[in-house]
Order: C-alpha cells, then sequence, then structure tokens
C-alpha cells in the first residue's frame, strides 16, 4: 500500500517541531500529529497590559550548538535573545534576607549561605575518591563532595529551580549527567572544570556560551517559526500538520504504521513508514495499545511534579529592586515557593519603563498539594511570600496577576531512570520504525528537547534514506 508520509511525529511542542523541521529539511513527506490546536506544547507567552511573559519555560541556556543553530537557522522568523548582565546574578533567600550566590573564590569565602567547616571542606574536594554507586542521589553526592550545607542553600534550590524536584531523589547519571561524567571522569568536580576548560574547543563549540535566552518578544516565537519554517515550501521535503487531534493511536500495518485519529469529530488515518511519539510517558499506552503493558510500565509510570507558576506585573517597581536572574528558596526555610524569576530584569519590554514582571513557582514534588489550592488562596499565599522574600507591601494593587497550572510539568530522573531507559530499547527494538522521544528520556531542558529532535531527525533520515537507495537500486 502507498503510504501517505515518509515519518509522522506525534506532538508539536518543542521536541516535535524540532524533528519535524529537519525531517523536511532533510525532503521527506513529514505528518505532524498535536492534540492542541496550536504548537509549542508547554511554551506559551501572553502580552497583557504592558507585559510580557510565559505560562510555561521562561529560558534556557546556550548549552549545546543545536540550540545556536536552530536560531541561526531561523533568522528573520525568530531572533535569539541573550539575558542582560543581571541574570548573571543569583538569590538565595536565607532566613529573612536574600544573599548572592558566590561566583568566585572571594565571594565564596565571605557568603553566609554555607558554613565555614563546609567551606574548608571544598578546598579538599579534589582529593576524596569519587563514588561507586551509579545510582547514589544528587542531596548524597554533594553532601560527600562538598558538605551539607551546600546541599542545603545551592543543590536543593538549584534542583527546585530546574526540576521542581528533590535532591534525595535525583540520580545524577540521568538528571546531571555532566555533573556525573566531572567525578566519573575526572575524580573531581574541581579538577574536572579545570581540565574542561582547557581542553582544545571543537569547531563551533565558541557558540556555546551558557548565556540565559529567550526569544525576543517571548519564546511562544522559537515554536511559532518552526511551524512556519516546515510548512513554508521553502524546504525539501513536504508536510501536513493535523491540529486537534484527538484519541490518535497507532499500529503497526505491514512494513510500516497507521496513525488513526479524530479531527472535529471526523475520523481520519494515515499510513507512514516511521512514527516519532513525543508525548508524555503517561500518554503512552493509549496511543501504543500493541505494546504489552509489562513492557511499557517503566515508562508510563514516570513521575512528574506538578507545578503553579503565578505571573505578577507591577507598572512601578516596588520592594527588592536590585536587578537578578531571580531568587531560590531552600527547602530548609519552609516557605511555600520554590523560587521568583525576575523576567523583567533578564529581557527587554517584559514589563513598562519603571516596572517589574515575577514569575513565581509553586508546589514540586514536596508540595504537590499546593496545586488544590483554590484561586483565592494561591493569591493570598502569592502577597504573604512577595511581602516576605521581596519586601513588597502585603497589600500592593498588581497591575497583572495571572494563575497557570501544570499538573505534570516536569519528569523526575529518579533511580528507576536505568529500567525506563532500558524498556524504550526494548520497545524500539521489538517494533522497527518506532522512536520513542519527549522528556522521558535525554533531559528536560530546551536545549535537551532541540538536541534530541535533530538528533533524531538525522537518524531517521539518514536509516530511510539508505532503505530508499537499497530498494532503488
Amino acid at each position: 500500500m502507498q503510504q501517505d508520509y515518509d515519518v509522522t511525529v506525534i506532538g508539536a511542542g518543542i521536541t516535535g517541531l524540532t524533528t519535524a523541521y529537519y525531517l523536511v529539511k532533510s525532503g521527506l513527506r513529514v505528518a505532524i500529529v498535536e492534540c492542541n490546536q496550536r504548537v509549542g506544547g508547554q511554551i506559551a507567552t501572553f502580552e497583557e497590559n504592558g507585559f510580557i511573559f510565559e505560562s510555561g519555560p521562561n529560558t534556557g541556556v546556550l548549552s549545546n550548538l543545536e540550540t545556536v543553530e536552530i536560531f541561526e537557522e531561523l533568522n528573520g522568523l525568530c531572533h535569539l535573545e541573550t539575558a542582560q548582565k543581571a541574570s548573571k546574578k543569583r538569590l538565595i533567600y536565607k532566613k529573612g534576607r536574600l544573599h548572592p550566590l558566590p561566583s568566585g573564590p572571594i565571594s565564596a569565602i565571605t557568603t553566609p549561605l554555607f558554613t565555614f567547616k563546609d567551606k574548608l571542606r571544598v578546598l579538599y574536594e579534589p582529593f576524596r575518591a569519587k563514588g561507586t554507586n551509579p545510582d547514589e542521589s544528587v542531596a548524597s553526592l554533594a553532601a560527600r563532595r562538598l558538605g551539607q550545607s551546600f546541599v542545603d542553600y545551592a543543590v536543593d534550590p538549584f534542583i527546585s529551580g530546574i526540576y521542581a524536584g528533590d535532591p534525595t531523589r535525583l540520580v545524577p547519571r540521568f538528571a546531571l549527567p555532566k555533573l556525573y561524567r566531572l567525578e566519573q571522569n575526572y575524580g573531581s568536580f574541581i579538577r574536572g572544570a579545570i581540565a574542561k576548560h582547557k581542553e582544545p574547543k571543537q569547531p563551533g563549540e565558541e557558540k556555546i556560551t551558557k548565556e540565559i535566552f529567550s526569544a525576543q518578544k517571548g519564546l511562544k516565537h522559537l515554536p511559532q517559526a518552526l511551524y512556519e519554517a516546515i510548512g513554508s515550501g521553502r524546504l525539501s521535503g513536504t508536510s501536513h500538520f493535523f491540529l486537534g487531534a484527538r484519541e490518535t493511536v497507532l499500529h503497526p500495518e505491514g512494513e510500516g504504521w497507521s496513525i488513526s485519529f479524530f479531527q472535529e469529530k471526523n475520523p481520519v488515518t494515515i499510513s507512514s513508514r516511521t512514527v516519532v511519539t513525543t508525548v508524555g510517558g503517561y500518554a503512552l499506552p493509549a496511543l501504543l495499545p500493541f505494546v504489552d503493558s509489562c513492557d511499557l510500565q517503566p515508562v508510563q509510570t514516570l513521575k512528574y511534579a506538578g507545578v503553579v507558576q503565578v505571573s505578577v506585573g507591577l507598572k512601578k517597581q516596588v520592594g527588592y529592586g536590585e536587578a537578578a536572574f531571580g531568587a531560590l528558596v531552600p527547602t530548609v526555610e519552609r516557605r511555600n515557593v520554590l523560587g521568583i524569576l525576575f523576567p523583567s530584569s533578564c529581557f527587554q519590554g517584559r514589563a513598562p519603563e519603571g516596572g517589574a514582571l515575577y514569575s513565581l513557582f509553586i508546589g514540586g514534588v514536596k508540595r504537590p498539594e499546593l496545586l488544590q489550592y483554590s484561586d483565592e488562596a494561591l493569591e493570598k499565599l502569592v502577597r504573604e511570600e512577595l511581602e516576605k522574600i521581596l519586601r513588597i507591601p502585603a497589600h500592593t494593587n498588581y497591575d497583572l496577576f495571572r494563575i497557570f497550572r501544570h499538573e505534570k510539568a516536569i519528569p523526575q530522573y529518579e533511580a528507576d531512570s536505568a529500567s525506563r531507559y532500558e524498556a524504550i530499547k526494548r520497545i524500539q527494538e521489538r517494533y522497527g520504525g518506532l522512536v520513542l522521544g519527549g522528556n522521558i528520556r535525554d533531559g528536560i531542558g530546551m536545549p535537551d528537547r532541540i538536541r534530541q529532535g535533530k538528533q533524531m531527525a538525522i537518524q531517521i533520515s539518514n536509516l530511510l534514506k539508505g532503505c530508499t537507495n537499497v530498494e532503488n537500486q
């Protein structure tokens, strides 16, 4: 049977769009099936009352070449915006005050965040033996090498800011692989960092600046640019978007795949040689009914942290006015927020001149009950936290106050990640032409998603074109 497409991509978030972009660019026929009526997944930007704010991810880090390159390729449709210098300053809340996270030897010695004993421990970090437990937690690794105060006032808030997770449960080799490799390959964080700095840079590596980034006028312009580029007709291949697709189901069919779904109550069936899924683990059982539940169980049970994000805006800033990336709140401080980002300190035009925009994050793995709070209770909580942490008067009239709830926001790469990766590998080997991607593996940040999308596209393109060449001989 003539197949409609070479590849079908399930999901039009940043992973799916990146995958589709490079597949179409390579000359393939690609279908993109998305349950929402828009593209972007968790990424969504809003403009209201002079503020530009995000309901999902706020920023990324230029940590790989793939992320830099996709902005370069989309130039004209979307423009990269790197954060202002103020973003280099990270604040940690301790005992009623905000303290800068140390950025050098002197500040590391003088900071009140860490105990004197642990500051001395850092001097001996290069001489400690490396760990032998591959499933050691992030908290255990940091305490062993740096000391408990570093766990409490650096590692814990850092993990809250990235994963909304628990450092006693996350496993470095999956959750923080670069940090894990520093110890395993070099025996020490400090020795590893020095050695990495001395290594010759690969071509293009100078572009990996580790700067904080967004897109001009909001992150939504990145997926929108990919959407426009894919459908522009300027790339080598062809594409079709099926937005608003409901009850999508995959079935193996001959040497390819049948993909069935509904659009506005109308049944649609397409076929393709290869299928890429980019959905969360919880959505896979309904999508892949042919996979044995025992095989799928390690993937579908991946834990996700729920998060409430609250955007608060002031046209005239009051309270704490120092520019910074934001303030993280350690668990030991027993506050009701994970952290507060300062988007208007990082990027142009996010608030009216003289004003301020804040993004507060609430809930996470440690406080899931906060997701069940009513809007009224959340507003009361936010006002109390802003008063306590940023010294904004409790009865301030905010010019913007928007609440966004995400029940399954961030996957948690815990000790069961090894069994999940093994299950993904087994399923892909058993069902040729099925690729399981998305945040179920390979990292949770935007750069991770972009890198994975491009790598999957290259692998699939090479495989399909190789098969085509053999068939044509």
